[in-house]
C-alpha cells in the first residue's frame, strides 16, 4: 500500500471566488495569491493517484483563518473522503486560536469521519505552536477523539518560500514535550528537527512525532530520507507530496530512488501510515 500523506484539494467554489476567498482568509492569501498557484478538486488528485500509482491520500486543510472558510473548506475533504472511500482520508482545519470554536469544529469532523486536524498554519492563523495555553483545547480533543495533528514546519535556514513562516524546531520540540501522548507528524521533515535527534533528549522528546516528505524535492536532496529514517528510525517517516504544488510522481520517484532497505521503503511509503491511521489493504 502506497499512502500519500499530505495532499490539499479545495471546492470549485474557492477558485471561481479566488478574489472573495483572498480577502476572507489570511492563510489563502499569503499561499495561494498568485493566479498560477495551482487549486486542485478532489477528482485531479484521484486522477493524479491512478496515474503515480498510489493507493491512498489524506486529504488536508490550509490553516484557515476565518471560520466560514474553514468550514467549507472541511465540508469539502469530508465528501471527498465519502465520495472515494478507502482512498481518500480527510483530515479538518480549525485554528487553535478560536478556543471553544475550534473544539466544535474537530468535534463535528471527527463525527463526520476526519481522521485527523490540519494542517496546522500557526504563522497566518496569529498563534503560538508552543503556547500550551492556546494549544491544551485542541490537543485535548485530539487525544480523546484519538485525531492526528498535522503541523506546518519551517526550516530557520535557506531560501524563502510563500508560507514558509517561523515553525521552527525550536517551537515544535516545545510543542511536542508539552502534549506526549498525542500523535503528531511534523511536515516538510519538520523543518529539520529530525537532524537534532542526535541530541539524545530530543529524541526522546520526539517518540510520538512522525515527519513527512511533503515538496521534499523543493527543500533537500534525496539523501533526506535515509538521514531522517537513520536519526528517527524508518517506522517515523511518511511519503507526502504536497499536491498539486507538486505531481505526486515527482516526489513518489525521488522517495524511490533512496538507498533503504526493502522494509524501510515500504515503511516509509505507506506501512507507517497505514499504522498510524489503522488503514486497512484493499
Amino acid at each position: 500500500m502506497i499512502v500519500d500523506f499530505h495532499t490539499h484539494v479545495l471546492p470549485d467554489e474557492f477558485r471561481r471566488e479566488r478574489a472573495r476567498i483572498l480577502r476572507a482568509d489570511a492563510t489563502f492569501a499569503a499561499l495561494l495569491s498568485d493566479p498560477g498557484a495551482r487549486i486542485a478538486p478532489y477528482a485531479e488528485l484521484i486522477a493524479s493517484m491512478d496515474d503515480a500509482g498510489i493507493d491512498v491520500s489524506v486529504v488536508l486543510g490550509y490553516g484557515w483563518t476565518d471560520q466560514e472558510v474553514a468550514v467549507t473548506s472541511n465540508d469539502y475533504l469530508l465528501e471527498a473522503a465519502r465520495a472515494n472511500a478507502g482512498r481518500i482520508v480527510a483530515f479538518c482545519s480549525v485554528n487553535p486560536a478560536w478556543g471553544r470554536a475550534a473544539v466544535a469544529e474537530i468535534e463535528r469532523c471527527a463525527a463526520a469521519g476526519a481522521k485527523g486536524i490540519g494542517e496546522l498554519h500557526p504563522d497566518t492563523q496569529g498563534f503560538d505552536i508552543a503556547d500550551t495555553s492556546v494549544m491544551t483545547p485542541v490537543m485535548q480533543a485530539a487525544e480523546a477523539l484519538e485525531l492526528v495533528v498535522l503541523s506546518h514546519a519551517s526550516e530557520p535556514v535557506g531560501h524563502e518560500y510563500p508560507g514558509k513562516g517561523s515553525v521552527t524546531p525550536k517551537g515544535l520540540l516545545h510543542f511536542a514535550e508539552s502534549f506526549p501522548h498525542a500523535r503528531m507528524v511534523f511536515a516538510h521533515w519538520g523543518g529539520g528537527l529530525p537532524f537534532y535527534a542526535l541530541m539524545p533528549e530530543v529524541k526522546k522528546a520526539l517518540s510520538n512525532v512522525w515527519f513527512d516528505s511533503a515538496a521534499s524535492p523543493l527543500l533537500y536532496g534525496r539523501r533526506v530520507f535515509a538521514a531522517v529514517a537513520d536519526l528517527v528510525g524508518s517506522e517515523r517517516v511518511l511519503f507526502g507530496s504536497d499536491f498539486p504544488l507538486l505531481h505526486q510522481r515527482r516526489v513518489l520517484e525521488q522517495a524511490r530512488s533512496v538507498d533503504l532497505s526493502a522494509g524501510a521503503q515500504e515503511a516509509l511509503l505507506g506501512g507507517n501510515a497505514a499504522a498510524l491511521l489503522n488503514l486497512q489493504a484493499g
